[in-house]
């Protein structure tokens, strides 16, 4: 008389529920491997960045300081919008290369996806894990820059949040991209004519109003620059009800958009 043998292993109590939990755990596994590199380059990032731009720079333009400057340093203006901008880069590495290798033929999300395993399951899985790692590359980013008292204490709480918004507002849509492309050179496109640009234009650096009459209207288009203002206002103490609530709409609403065209997209692809 034989005996069926189950060849699925058991799912411990309580990850039944959630099993884009087996996915975001094949994830931190990886990054085991990797995490103190993560943390170093998160140190030293905005330790160069504030050190050189804000710092340095920032003498010459405090002897010509702007409104936008509202009172205070060049650094203290600088210091939130690099955040959200390297939100945005953050979240561009980790959903980018990553979805593309993982669907090629071959790849993880191929592996994954003959599991009970859904599409969807997959994807939430993946942007759980983008949203620890903005949350960790966000909060050693503050603390390097309350270091510098570019940041009040008080106020780095809030930063937080708003910078890992304004990262994972292009997450899921670059997500929802990348699993449909055929050819690496694709993803350095995007990076080189779509991220750099919203980069260097969304006011991280500077304030709009310095832009050509032509261009400004376009800048104020970029999803970037409301996690620019979002994370200045809450850094600045300069925020409103009105616009903390309008800048969060916009990129939530974007984070919605993405998750759900995500959703088709990796539907179709990993169904095919």
């Amino acid at each position: 008389m034989s005996v069926p043998v189950s060849t699925t292993a058991p799912t411990p109590k309580g990850v039944r529920h959630h099993p884009a939990l087996r996915e975001l755990s094949y994830w931190l596994h990886l990054w085991r491997r990797t995490w103190r590199g993560t943390v170093v380059i998160s140190v030293a990032n905005p330790l160069l960045f504030l050190t050189g731009i804000g710092v340095g720079l920032g003498q010459l333009v405090g002897d010509h300081a702007d409104p936008a400057l509202h009172g205070g340093s060049y650094l203290a203006f600088l210091t939130p919008g690099l955040l959200a901008a390297a939100s945005m880069q953050n979240a561009f590495v980790d959903s980018a290369g990553p979805v593309y290798e993982s669907v090629r033929p071959g790849g993880h999300y191929r592996a994954a996806a003959a599991t009970p395993l859904r599409p969807a399951d997959i994807l939430y899985g993946h942007l759980l894990y983008i949203l620890v790692r903005l949350t960790v590359g966000a909060a050693l980013f503050t603390a390097v820059a309350t270091a510098f008292g570019a940041v009040a204490p008080t106020r780095a709480p809030a930063v937080v949040p708003a910078a890992v918004l304004a990262g994972f507002a292009f997450a899921a849509p670059i997500a929802a991209w990348s699993v449909t492309v055929d050819r690496q050179a694709r993803l350095m496109a995007l990076f080189r004519f779509v991220i750099m640009p919203l980069y260097m234009f969304s006011g991280a650096f500077f304030p709009l109003s310095q832009l050509p009459d032509r261009l400004e209207p376009l800048a104020y288009l970029s999803p970037l620059w409301h996690g620019v203002e979002l994370c200045r206002a809450l850094a600045l103490g300069t925020a409103t009800p009105g616009g903390t609530a309008l800048h969060t709409g916009v990129l939530a609403a974007l984070t919605a958009a993405g998750v759900l065209l995500a959703r088709r997209r990796y539907h179709r692809r990993l169904h095919t």
